[in-house]
């Protein structure tokens, strides 16, 4: 499902504009990013979990030219799914 598409399909559930809804869906996922950018967890009740991890630096292996190479340390967003949305996607 596409932005549009959500956009669209809120718009019909909740009987608000589509600017409107557009307004509230990017505040959203603009709140989102800056919590997470913090580090902070974002938790949605009946959905899941969006939390922010370190990833240690190491050592790899370029798989085109096979030479050694070091990857360095990161921050990657891992998503747990709520359990009301694990029963609702194994009907």
């Amino acid at each position: 499902m596409k932005k549009a598409e959500i956009i669209e399909a809120l718009a019909e559930k909740t009987g608000l504009t589509k600017a409107d809804v557009a307004r509230v869906y990017e505040g959203t996922f603009e709140l989102f990013k800056e919590e997470l950018g913090k580090g902070n967890d974002v938790a949605v009740a009946g959905f899941g979990t969006f939390k922010v991890s370190e990833r240690a630096a190491r050592d790899g292996i370029n798989p085109l030219t096979k030479k050694p190479l070091h990857i360095p340390a990161k921050k990657a967003v891992s998503f747990k799914a709520g359990s009301a949305l694990k029963e609702t996607v194994n009907k």
